[in-house]
């Protein structure tokens, strides 16, 4: 087993498609990845698919994959994700969602995010709807900006239940993705999603957050989205499949969630927006540190995954420049070759489309003894030529790890 310490620097989101504008290449040929590049050149490149067919095009499923989770029997939806990683604690009766608070307009979903609605801002409109529709089996749990949970206690519930993902659904009537149960037995809490989806507005639209909103010319934050419910799983530790202990640095509930239940110390960096505004260099410095004293880090960038949604392909270029600058550059510098190290995006999210697909993401890792394979830039288009292949399931981890 290779004990030599090793980081992985995942920029959520990433992976893109060729594009007109650059000259027909993607945002990462285009960019400027000095870092990244250190990475391909010194080591040896493929590519791992993240999102297999028969799971949601979402986050919490393109992590597990990265970081080697059996999906088959750990997937447990995205809710208990991020109730662990904001330190909700749930018990066995308990179904949590994932809940976004969202911007509509006549009934169309036309912000996923309510404007990046600020924090605190978010934190007391979900007061309000604790206020209105809190009680003993029904509970918000305020997250990070429009990142929220619902927390539904009793038997009764089940999270056999159909939900989208919103991101996936601008511009799309909301009433036409409302929550149905999958099995039977989820009857009952798709309908008390539906009648919270439908209440909600009422509560909302005139929040003092909305009229300082709307006075201010920005988004309100009008309506909610719960999606990818599930109850506590069953992930199996990271040092029990690898002997490392390892630590996670992320500003997003559902990443430090992910790492809180592999067994993973979750490192929070004051500043850590979970989008362009981020501390970077914080994160940098974390994540210097952390190796000091763990096997394994997992640094976690939501910057590039929110401008991918917004399809804002000046901000995507930034955003992965400032990753390979402020982040992975320095670190690399701080720790030589002294480390292992690898550079992935969890799952593409091309600019043209604005959302998540399935298509297999750019690895690049150096691994202590390893020979180059010949690759020298990191991008969709030269990295599954290298020597790594086409990995799945748990590839990449292995490559690293044992």
């Amino acid at each position: 087993m290779n004990r030599r310490k090793t980081i992985v620097f995942l920029g959520d989101g990433m992976a893109d498609e060729p594009i007109a504008e650059l000259g027909a290449k993607t945002p990462l040929q285009y960019a400027r990845t000095p870092g990244m590049d250190q990475i391909a050149r010194e080591g040896r490149s493929g590519s791992l698919l993240t999102l297999p067919a028969g799971y949601p095009t979402s986050s919490e499923v393109a992590n597990m994959s990265v970081l080697g989770c059996d999906l088959a029997s750990e997937y447990c939806g995205r809710g208990p994700l991020e109730a662990a990683g904001r330190g909700v604690v749930l018990g066995p009766d308990d179904t949590a969602f994932r809940v976004n608070l969202v911007t509509t307009e006549e009934g169309i979903l036309r912000d996923f995010s309510g404007g990046h609605v600020a924090p605190a801002d978010a934190a007391e409109l979900i007061g309000a709807l604790n206020e209105r529709f809190g009680n003993s089996r029904v509970r918000f749990h305020s997250g990070v900006s429009y990142r929220n949970i619902l927390v539904l206690s009793g038997r009764e519930f089940s999270p056999k239940v159909r939900t989208d993902k919103p991101d996936d659904n601008h511009g799309e009537y909301v009433q036409d993705h409302l929550p149905a149960f999958s099995a039977p037995e989820g009857d009952l809490t798709a309908t008390l999603l539906r009648e919270l989806i439908t209440e909600a507005p009422a509560v909302l639209a005139d929040h003092p957050v909305n009229r300082r909103l709307r006075a201010e010319g920005r988004p309100v934050v009008n309506g909610i989205w719960p999606w990818s419910g599930g109850k506590i799983g069953a992930l199996h530790k990271l040092s029990d499949k690898y002997g490392v202990n390892g630590a996670v640095i992320s500003a997003v509930d559902v990443i430090m969630g992910l790492g809180r239940c592999l067994g993973m110390a979750v490192i929070k960096v004051p500043g850590a927006t979970g989008y362009i505004d981020t501390h970077y260099e914080g994160k940098a410095r974390a994540a210097i540190e952390a190796l000091k004293t763990y096997d394994f880090v997992y640094l976690h960038l939501e910057a590039i995954d929110e401008v991918s949604h917004e399809q804002n392909l000046e901000l995507k270029i930034k955003a992965i420049e400032d990753f390979d600058s402020r982040i992975i550059t320095p670190v690399l510098l701080a720790v030589g070759r002294e480390v292992n190290c690898a550079v992935l995006p969890d799952h593409p999210v091309p600019i043209k489309l604005g959302r998540h697909t399935r298509t297999p993401v750019p690895v690049s890792a150096r691994v202590a003894g390893w020979e180059p394979d010949g690759v020298t830039v990191f991008n969709e288009i030269d990295c599954p030529g290298g020597s790594l292949g086409a990995m799945k399931t748990d590839g990449l981890m292995r490559a690293l790890l044992v």
